[in-house]
This record gives structure tokens, sequence and C-alpha cells, in this order.
């Protein structure tokens, strides 16, 4: 292995960049070793023995893959939640037991069936209407109401 490391201070100085930056060719490092004025590594730059790294920095790749997912509408969210487990808890009441008692009360008026009861109950366990209007919107949509 050869020492190099006064050329490359050199050349990193009449190159403008830092020291590691600075590469030198593998097969000429001994004609590198035996530069020994700023003359003699100018002309090793100038027939391209030496010369200087690209920079590197950090990579847009990920970054266009988020933005092209966002354009999709995805990564929009709030994130990670923080806060005690059941948080979230009262509002899912606060959202259900109205829902759960406009189906209860259609059922009862005989506004409709009892297989759209369970469907629509079951839909509602599971999230699918953001409100009361959501359910009436959804019903309203899909033709359930027997008037």
């Amino acid at each position: 292995m050869t020492n190099t490391s006064s050329q490359r201070r050199i050349a990193s100085e009449l190159l403008k960049v830092g020291v590691n930056r600075v590469w030198i060719s593998p097969e000429d490092a001994k004609k590198v070793e035996g530069a020994i004025t700023r003359e003699d590594v100018r002309r090793l730059i100038s027939k391209g023995i030496i010369g200087k790294k690209p920079e590197i920095g950090t990579s847009r790749g990920r970054a266009r893959d988020q933005h092209e997912k966002r354009k999709k509408g995805r990564l929009r969210g709030a994130g990670k939640v923080r806060g005690k487990t059941k948080a979230g808890k009262r509002e899912w009441i606060n959202t259900i037991r109205p829902i759960r008692r406009v189906l209860s009360a259609l059922l009862e008026k005989d506004e409709i069936t009892k297989e759209d009861y369970k469907d629509l109950y079951a839909k509602a366990g599971g999230g699918f209407f953001r409100s009361k209007t959501h359910l009436k919107l959804h019903m309203q949509k899909e033709g359930m109401r027997k008037k």
C-alpha cells in the first residue's frame, strides 16, 4: 500500500474539495507517490490520474415515492395516535349509539326489513357509517326504505 496522504492533501486544496473527495487512480498510485510538488500534483490532475469524487447528497428516491402516493391520496392521515388505548372509546360510543337508536326505531316502525336491519347493524358495528346522516344517505342511495 502506498502512502499518498500529502498528495491527497495538496490535491484537495487545488481541487477545492475535502480530502475524502479526492480520487486517486489505483493503477497509477506509484506515480502519485512520486509527485512531490504542487506542480506535480497539478500535472496529475490534468492527466486525469487524480480527480474529485461527486458530491453525495441525500437521495430523493423515497421522497419521490411518497409524493406519488400522496398524489393518489395515501399517507394523508394523522400518523401515530398517542395517548391511552381507550382514549377514542368515548368518541366511538357517541357515534354508534345514535346510529343504533335510528336503526332500531326504523325496524320498530317497520320502515326497513329485518334483513336490511341486520346488514346495516353489522356495517355500523364495523365502523362503516360516520354519523346518522351518513346512515340515512346510504339507505337512500341503496333504496332500503319500505315506504
